[in-house]
């Protein structure tokens, strides 16, 4: 996720960019990502969206436009990118990770190179930075002076960039190209006299004299024509040195220091070694440059900016095969320069099966590259190591140090040198050298899509790729942009350059065939995990096999208890130590996730069937504790199978809130479940896992649940269960009501309450009844539905159920108002009400009732009761979020009222209904 400024204002995704709409909400969001994690006040936002006085409506017109960026950004999946938009007061915050703003990697890239002491490394970060243009600064957003100022500000340091650029450009003597990258922007800003000034110098360094004349005179007419003024110093400055012909100082900024000729001296009593590498008497012990090497621009960037400073030790992580080495090494090559006393590399090999090399081995090589004859190399690791340090005291040293298993395994390789630069890679995290040593951590990632395919191009050509472009991006999806696999899977098609790419695709989608092919003799995804999962503890190995049998997405710490069968404390001890070993992805503080092919292997290591049930049986007791707290003192709408695993702990629920924040976020992990459940014969445990989501099913209505709720009838049949399949029959026959699908809706609904009756569930045949009349009053029968619901109520009297006999009063209320009843309608709703329970926190109930008996009311003349009564049940609808609710409050309040902050209020309640659903 990529969120854009230098250009159009824009959010790029991997599916493409986000549809932002009208010019007023990019206004919004460029607004709130010029404050990237500061809060921006209502009254700032105003001002960026108009110029001049706001209309009425203008803080609800922003509501609806953050409304709406919220429902772009969660459908975009900003949550796991760190991505939030949240109210803070009066103000909103837009929480992000900066380096996801196009502007503050720009400014960081800046910063960056204007530290460089190398002229062609300042070139290459200043070209990087100003590639991140795509466009005038805030393109598309509506031009008020808050933003233009803001516009204004990115372009100066644009165009500062620029100059500065061509200062690079000067001090490696091409000026030709210093003159061309110049040309160009004072073209289109002939009234900057710095780089009309900027390019006539350079003009005259290329030997292009009267150019150089001509650019001044031209200029000097246009600021008397436009200005009315001459030329400033500067300018005229640039044009007498261009008069005389002579050839100024071309240092623009510091030069950096002079590289020495050869290695310094040997320490006392040592030997001087025969110069290595590439430039006289520079030691090199690099390995090649990696092939096909492609992206990584940003990790490149950071591990350039941990390099800075004093002795910097940089900790380069990430799982298995995502690149870690590759990346070292072709930064180190790019950056060869900035280390003359030499660049050592040792591979620790922390993860081979060919087992680690002592340390004395190490620095043995490491000690001899350096000039230090055999005879003179202490035997002890700790002498061989304290010379080693005292060699790099005094060098500009670039010490790599590949595949380190621990922290400890490097502490007596750190040269310590002040000019001295140690980047260590690892699959672990290595924290205890952050501790010890301040290490600089530089994370490595998967590639995204984009670079995953040009991987491929690499290898196999490009016009192969181009020629399959969807496939390509295929393939490098499914090996979950891990450069070892993609280059896997690009040999086996490069050894095959008759197969096409999408047949390559195709076998890579089958699941229990992808990590075959993605091994190549002793190269593959398989081997670089199992040598990860080799070095574990046990019991951290035995979670990790476990979380393979877990069929959602996600995990929590109970989850991974419920699967290992152990506790909360253990399985979070275990996924901490998985995190550390890049096995596992922490995406929120008690969330965790498996990179795809990751889970594949994960899933081979366990083949024990109850792992699934005890995973399976933890969603459920979940569920049902959260059914539990968002509908308190309500009948529990199942009881577990016969053999249930009860897991150790199960997540308790403070409030409603908790609960329906629980259901919302494990929705589709739920669904995972209830599919592996129903994929291997599980019905009971499917239609289980379905069912106990009815407090979120009844909350979300309109949000896309027949398929889920087909496959737990279909579930519940098999399982030969007659109360379960008519509790379900009555919710879909309900959704399919509200989703206007009435005919369908009435088949399922007019069977519910027969089954429910011989299944002797008359709290199940009540609630079916009252789904049943919902369709038969849409399809024109509102006598029937009536007596359906007085049915229903006296069957929930008789049971002793107050919450369904409330329900069924309430619906019985609403069939009256149709009628215009009124009379009835608000006896019925009074009547009602006698039955709510104070200590029920949903609001749902309340805030109907209320608004039937206010209707009633205006239907019977008495107004002013009648507005009150609507009024109290719009605002508690509004308070917690109830939109229905609100909608249906306030839309009765508009029949009586022409008021605009009414009118404002409504419009607000139905853009955050239509968000929702």
């Amino acid at each position: 996720m990529e969120f854009q400024l230098l250009g159009a204002v824009s959010v790029a995704t991997d599916v493409g960019e986000l549809p932002l709409g009208p010019a007023k909400r990019r206004s919004l969001l460029a607004a709130l990502l010029l404050r990237p994690n500061h809060p921006v006040p209502v009254d700032q936002l105003t001002a960026a969206l108009w110029d001049h006085e706001p209309p009425p409506q203008a803080r609800s017109v922003i509501q609806g436009h953050v409304s709406r960026l919220r429902s772009l950004f969660a459908r975009a999946g900003a949550e796991m990118f760190g991505v939030e938009l949240v109210t803070q007061g009066s103000a909103y915050v837009l929480r992000m990770p900066e380096t996801l703003l196009d502007a503050h990697r720009f400014e960081e890239l800046v910063t960056l190179a204007r530290g460089q002491r190398v002229p062609a490394d300042a070139v290459a970060i200043f070209q990087e930075a100003l590639s991140l243009w795509q466009g005038p600064a805030l393109t598309g957003a509506y031009p008020s002076q808050p933003l233009q100022a803001a516009a204004h500000a990115l372009e100066e340091l644009r165009l500062t960039s620029v100059e500065l650029l061509a200062g690079g450009y000067t001090r490696m003597g091409e000026h030709a190209r210093a003159a061309a990258v110049l040309r160009a922007e004072a073209d289109v800003h002939p009234l900057r006299e710095s780089l009309s000034a900027g390019l006539m110098r350079a003009l005259q360094r290329a030997g292009r004299r009267s150019e150089a004349l001509d650019r001044f005179h031209r200029t000097r007419r246009l600021l008397a024509d436009e200005l009315g003024v001459d030329p400033g110093r500067e300018l005229a400055d640039a044009y007498a040195v261009v008069l005389r012909g002579e050839d100024e100082d071309v240092a623009q900024a510091p030069a950096p220091a002079p590289v020495p000729a050869a290695v310094p001296a040997p320490a006392p009593g040592t030997a001087q070694g025969p110069p290595r590498g590439l430039y006289p008497g520079t030691v090199d012990l690099l390995p090649r440059m990696p092939r096909g090497f492609h992206g990584r621009a940003g990790e490149l960037t950071a591990l350039s900016r941990a390099a800075a400073g004093e002795a910097p030790v940089c900790l380069v992580t990430g799982p298995a095969g995502v690149g870690k080495t590759a990346l070292v090494v072709h930064w180190a090559h790019h950056n060869r320069d900035r280390f003359p006393g030499g660049l050592l590399y040792a591979d620790l090999r922390g993860f081979s099966d060919t087992g680690e090399p002592a340390l004395i081995e190490v620095l043995r090589e490491f000690l001899l590259a350096l000039g230090v004859a055999p005879r003179r190399i202490p035997e002890s690791a700790g002498s061989a190591s304290a010379l080693f340090r005292s060699l790099a005291a005094d060098r500009q040293l670039l010490v790599v140090l590949d595949n380190a298993r621990g922290s400890e395994q490097v502490r007596d390789i750190l040269p310590g040198g002040a000019r001295c630069v140690t980047v260590v890679t690892s699959r672990y995290r290595l924290r205890g050298l952050i501790a010890s040593d301040a290490a600089r951590p530089v994370p490595v990632d998967v590639l995204e899509p984009e670079d995953g395919t040009a991987l491929l191009a690499a290898v196999l050509g490009k016009e192969r790729v181009l020629a399959e472009t969807v496939a390509a991006r295929r393939i490098a999806e499914l090996c979950g942009g891990l450069p070892l696999a993609i280059r896997v899977a690009a040999a086996r098609l490069a050894d095959q350059p008759d197969r096409s790419l999408s047949a390559m695709s195709a076998e890579l989608s089958d699941e229990s065939r992808r990590l075959g092919l993605l091994d190549v003799e002793d190269t593959g995804v398989r081997a670089a995990l199992r040598l990860t999962v080799r070095r574990l503890p046990a019991d951290a190995a035995q979670h990790f096999a476990y979380l393979g049998r877990h069929p959602g997405a996600h995990v929590d710490r109970y989850t991974a208890a419920a699967l290992a069968g152990t506790d909360p404390a253990a399985a979070e001890a275990a996924l901490d130590r998985l995190t550390a070993a890049h096995l596992v992805i922490r995406a929120a503080p008690d969330r965790w996730t498996l990179h795809d092919l990751v889970r594949l292997y994960a899933r081979g290591l366990d083949t024990d069937p109850g792992t699934l049930v005890r995973g399976l049986d933890h969603g459920v007791a979940t569920a049902l504790a959260a059914a539990d707290a968002a509908e308190p003192g309500d009948e529990s709408c199942f009881a577990p199978p016969a053999d249930f695993h009860p897991p150790r702990a199960v997540r308790q629920f403070a409030d409603r809130e908790q609960a329906m924040a629980w259901y919302a976020a494990e929705r589709d992990d739920l669904a995972s479940a209830a599919a592996a459940a129903h994929a291997a014969g599980l019905h009971g445990r499917t239609w289980r896992l379905v069912l106990a989501q009815w407090p979120q099913i009844v909350w979300r209505v309109r949000d896309g649940w027949i398929p889920l709720l087909e496959t737990a009838l279909e579930a519940a049949r098999a399982d030969a269960d007659l109360r379960a399949q008519s509790r379900i029959l009555a919710l879909l026959g309900w959704v399919l009501t509200e989703e206007g699908r009435l005919q369908e809706a009435a088949v399922h609904l007019e069977a519910a309450p027969a089954l429910a009756a011989r299944s002797r569930d008359p709290r199940g045949e009540a609630t079916a009844l009252v789904n049943l009349s919902l369709a038969q009053a849409a399809l024109g029968g509102p006598q029937e539905a009536a007596e359906g619901c007085t049915q229903a109520a006296r069957l929930a009297r008789a049971a002793g159920d107050r919450h369904t006999e409330r329900l069924a009063l309430y619906h019985l209320t609403r069939h009256q108002l149709d009628a215009d009843e009124w009379q009835s309608a608000l006896d019925t709703s009074v009547a009602a009400q006698a039955l709510d329970d104070p200590s029920d926190p949903s609001p749902a109930s309340r805030v109907l009732l209320l608004t039937a008996a206010g209707e009633a009311l205006l239907g019977m003349g008495e107004e002013a009761e009648g507005v009150r009564r609507l009024d109290a049940a719009a605002r508690e609808a509004e308070a917690c979020g109830y939109h229905d609710g609100a909608v249906r409050a306030l839309g009765a309040l508009l029949q009586v009222s022409a008021d605009a902050g009414l009118k404002a209020r409504y419009d607000t309640a139905v853009v955050r209904l239509m968000e929702r659903t």
